[in-house]
């Protein structure tokens, strides 16, 4: 068994632990696309899928996963209860002051998810501006951060994506806000729900659209163990064809794959600006 520890371990350090023992503990959050396990118990999803590739490529074969509510995720791996997050997180300051992320994995876009018909006729934050309507977010989730910088008065918490699907489907909440392929996906396999999503939206914020991108998070002190990631990581993200091998499976397609010139840095640095002129760049 694995015992966590930094890379200035005099046992060595958790990458070379990992490689050695062939086996790796990740944490993830049970999010459909991300990471889950499927009917068999098998962990799956979008996150695992491009970690266990490059896993595989650091000699580490085995990967080991840890169900964790996503509000424990970086707080369990600061105490060494695993090596790693796999749950696509965000991107953000805040976090960035508790844990080393990798460089962007996956691209996100938030929605509404609403019931069926869009009875409000919502469509992005803005809709809730200026009214009484109810907005549900996830404990923890960027779309909460977005909520909380609009100044969205009626909010209500909720603690999974499940919750929140269920509290629309129950007329608790107006919509509920998460990212757009986790909600879509919800929708489509619960069609009896009553509910549907109302399409991906970027949030703007102070005239600023709120570039977003998750990545697998590590210890702040084991930097091998992030830096042998990021160099097998570039060969995905920079490879469109890899990168839908990996997760084109799970509904991802090539909008979602970073765009060259996007780094950790700038999201780490909340610097929203060099964010979007990276965006743009690409898009060009």
């Amino acid at each position: 068994m694995l015992t966590a520890c930094g890379s200035d371990s005099d046992e060595g350090s958790t990458l070379e632990k990992a490689q050695e023992a062939g086996t790796i503990k990740i944490a993830y959050a049970g999010e459909i696309p991300y990471s889950f396990q499927d009917d068999s118990g098998e962990l799956t999803g979008a996150t695992i899928a491009i970690d266990e590739a490059i896993f595989a490529e650091l000699g580490i074969d085995n990967v080991e996963g840890q169900l964790v509510e996503w509000d424990a995720l970086i707080p369990g791996l600061t105490k060494g209860e695993y090596d790693a997050v796999s749950a696509g997180m965000s991107i953000l300051p805040e976090r960035c002051e508790r844990g080393a992320f990798a460089e962007p994995t996956i691209m996100y876009t938030s929605t509404l998810m609403v019931p069926a018909g869009n009875p409000e006729g919502l469509s992005d934050f803005t809709s809730f501006e200026g009214t009484d309507l109810t907005l549900a977010v996830q404990s923890g989730a960027i779309e909460q951060g977005y909520a909380n910088d609009l100044g969205l008065e009626n909010t209500m918490t909720v603690n999974s994506a499940q919750d929140g699907m269920d509290a629309v489907a129950n007329g608790r909440a107006d919509a509920f806000s998460l990212t757009n392929i986790t909600l879509s996906i919800m929708a489509e396999e619960n069609p009896d729900a009553g509910v549907e999503t109302t399409g991906g939206f970027v949030a703007v914020v102070d005239d600023l659209a709120q570039i977003s991108a998750g990545s697998t998070v590590f210890r702040q002190e084991d930097t091998d163990l992030l830096e042998a990631y990021n160099e097998e990581l570039a060969k995905i993200v920079g490879d469109e064809a890899r990168f839908l091998e990996l997760v084109g499976e799970f509904g991802f397609t090539d909008a979602e794959r970073p765009p060259e010139g996007l780094t950790a840095q700038m999201l780490c640095d909340g610097d929203l600006e060099a964010a979007n002129e990276a965006a743009d760049q690409a898009g060009n």
